[in-house]
């Protein structure tokens, strides 16, 4: 007893620890809305609801997404045409409309309100994703409080809290689902899995999980083929609307999938050119060691897949965002660390869950996953 009460307090000093964090972005009057990013120099390009509602303005920053989504979370029909002047691609971010809407439900459709509670709703999910990991990863242990707080303080869920993404959100509805295949309640994951594709539409990787449905007899295939459709449901109802709107826009794509192992190879070309010229560099080291990590979880998943012969949902999803991650462009690949870490967010908190059932895993390969 006295030792779980050691890591419970370690698991409680990390909370602590970020919520201190959180803190330093807070600014009276204008609440946590610095998590946005909203840069001073954009200012006449907001909507216009946005632009009356006290916000932090970053004169040194040029923007990120979040600014985007939370002009959404103000014009959540997008029927205002401010708002394609306000996007950089109208029909694309207009796709991951699910927590602009929670935002603007939770600000009762008023643009202070839902500035405010867009700039937080990242730090609830971050807080609700540290109790449902305790689900896989209890407070007891040393491994286990490392591949907790590995999940936690990853750069992927890290950078989507500072910049008011959609990513961490998203993460948490696939662990969710999950949990869910986990308990043998198909439908519910399903449910959850849809519902987390209108967050982002690679949310839809973690269905791959319902494949631990499937048995030897007719009713299992077509549960799992309803539970399939219920994933793909409310995204495609969604676009159809967007399509009323956007036409054929709609369904653009920026290209972010591509030739497989390509946007790989450039990184692992930029960081050998990054390493060759300055090795000890902050930025160079920290992007190598996220795409040691992203390779480590890739090992470990496809183990644990293969050992489970299919029937493992953790390692059916984190197999699949594999697949992802290998097949992204150079786009995603790009910057201190990059988006992959975001992208890929479920395949490194797949990894450590899967890390965490195996008492044989070698500190080795926990260190290297995260």
């Amino acid at each position: 007893m006295r030792q779980r009460g050691v890591w419970i307090a370690a698991y409680a000093f990390v909370v602590a620890a970020f919520l201190a964090s959180v803190t330093r972005y807070y600014h009276p009057g204008l609440g946590f809305t610095a998590f946005i990013d909203f840069p001073a120099g954009t200012h006449s390009y907001e909507i216009p609801a946005v632009q009356n509602a006290p916000h932090f303005d970053n004169p040194a920053s040029p923007g990120y997404d979040g600014v985007f989504y939370a002009q959404l979370a103000v014009e959540p029909l997008v029927r205002d045409a401010a708002i394609d002047r306000a996007l950089d691609n109208p029909p694309y971010r207009a796709r991951r409309i699910l927590f602009s809407w929670t935002a603007y439900a939770l600000g009762l459709g008023r643009p202070a309100w839902i500035l405010q509670v867009y700039a937080i709703q990242n730090v609830v999910a971050w807080l609700l994703m540290a109790w449902l990991l305790c689900r896989w990863m209890r407070p007891s242990t040393p491994r286990a409080f490392v591949l907790w707080a590995g999940c936690l303080l990853s750069p992927g869920l890290l950078s989507s809290v500072r910049y008011a993404l959609p990513d961490g959100p998203s993460a948490l509805l696939v662990a969710c689902a999950l949990a869910a295949a986990e308990a043998r309640r198909p439908v519910i994951a399903a449910a959850i899995t849809g519902l987390a594709g209108l967050g982002r539409a690679t949310s839809l990787f973690a269905s791959s999980a319902l494949a631990t449905a499937f048995g030897r007899n007719w009713r299992s295939w077509l549960l799992v083929a309803g539970c399939a459709l219920l994933c793909v449901l409310p995204l495609a109802l969604w676009v159809d609307y967007l399509r009323s709107i956007y036409r054929a826009d709609a369904l653009s794509n920026p290209g972010q999938v591509t030739t497989p192992l390509s946007g790989l190879l450039w990184k692992l070309s930029l960081l050998r050119s990054e390493f060759a010229r300055a090795p000890f560099a902050l930025s160079t080291l920290a992007s190598g060691l996220a795409v040691v990590g992203f390779l480590a979880q890739g090992v470990w998943v496809i183990r644990e897949l293969v050992q489970s012969g299919g029937r493992s949902a953790w390692a059916l999803a984190g197999a699949s965002y594999l697949v992802l991650g290998l097949t992204t462009h150079a786009v995603v690949w790009e910057g201190t660390p990059g988006a992959f870490t975001r992208v890929l967010l479920p395949l490194a908190i797949a990894a450590n869950i899967l890390l965490g059932a195996r008492p044989q895993a070698s500190w080795g390969m926990i260190i290297a996953a995260n």
